[in-house]
């Protein structure tokens, strides 16, 4: 959704100032949040989030309101369809979807704030509802690292004329934001602003925030290493003839095929082979195992496609 559509959303309410300013960058929040799963390679509830963006909008939700009727009780397919309605600016359906994702899915911090900000943008006069706030709350008790919930529980506070208290928050929220995480610009600019408007300084501290680095659990799996020989073993590899080190990577690549081939269900392991594959210059190969992996596991094509991205692997 365009920050121009948002903006409009926000007058059509008759929001001015610092609540037109904050609901501008939590529209922008919510994409930034689903680029986030993906690139945490964890979409809310396993859900399909990157791949329907080829189809036209139209078939992409007739496609996924069929899903939904075929698959009643996936939280996933409800999960899908609640984001394709929000980012047609459709909140009152998006939210349904996500009311019957939450239901099938109640521990999912990430579904509770996806429709917590679905109540948000479609209240016509409440800048934040009840029932938005109720959502929030459920997240955060799941969660309480949830940064969609969060920065919008710091809106409420500044809606209440608490901007201190916002600005704390939100600088909480970037402290604990991670490096690469895609809202951190809109996060900094929601400060700057905010703070500009309150009269309230910020830049000497902004300048000081940095984010923090990634955990492990973070690292996409496609930069993630590959598992295999212990560090010994590959220090003692180095010291072997060159053909003798390619048969040694072979032999690693060959082990990874193997255990797809016993469980091809392993998400993580098809991206250890694309990564394997590009590392070896075996573009084909890569490719192929993007296809395969797909083939396995349809419910998460747009995972593998979205590392296999990260990646550089053809056709991805």
């Amino acid at each position: 959704m365009s920050e121009t559509k948002s903006m409009a959303e926000a007058a059509k309410r008759g929001m001015t100032g610092t609540n037109r300013a904050i609901l501008i960058a939590a529209f922008v929040l919510l994409a930034a949040a689903v680029g986030y799963a993906i690139w945490r390679d964890s979409t809310p509830a396993g859900a399909d989030l990157a791949a329907p963006n080829a189809a036209a909008p139209s078939d992409q939700l007739a496609a996924l309101e069929a899903r939904t009727k075929n698959e009643p009780n996936s939280s996933e397919a409800w999960t899908a369809l609640g984001a394709a309605r929000f980012d047609l600016g459709d909140f009152a359906a998006a939210a349904a979807a996500y009311e019957r994702a939450t239901a099938l899915s109640p521990d999912s911090a990430g579904l509770w704030s996806a429709l917590g900000e679905a109540r948000v943008m479609g209240s016509d006069s409440d800048p934040m509802p009840a029932a938005a706030l109720a959502a929030f709350d459920k997240a955060i008790a799941l969660d309480a690292k949830d940064p969609r919930a969060r920065y919008f529980l710091a809106v409420k506070k500044d809606i209440a004329k608490d901007h201190q208290g916002a600005i704390e928050d939100w600088f909480a929220l970037l402290e604990d934001t991670p490096q690469g995480a895609p809202w951190e610009p809109d996060l900094r600019r929601t400060i700057e602003e905010v703070g500009k408007i309150n009269g309230i300084e910020v830049a000497s501290r902004l300048a000081r925030t940095q984010p923090r680095p990634l955990t492990a659990d973070e690292m996409p799996v496609a930069a993630r290493a590959i598992p295999g020989p212990s560090r010994s073993d590959m220090e003692a590899a180095s010291q072997l003839p060159k053909g003798q080190q390619d048969a040694m990577i072979q032999g690693m690549v060959d082990g990874l095929e193997a255990k797809l081939k016993a469980n091809p269900t392993d998400v993580d392991r098809w991206i250890m082979l694309m990564r394997s594959r590009m590392t070896l210059g075996e573009t084909a190969k890569a490719a192929q195992a993007l296809k395969d992996g797909i083939a396995a596991n349809p419910a998460v094509a747009g995972r593998l496609r979205a590392q296999a991205q990260l990646l550089g692997v053809p056709g991805a």
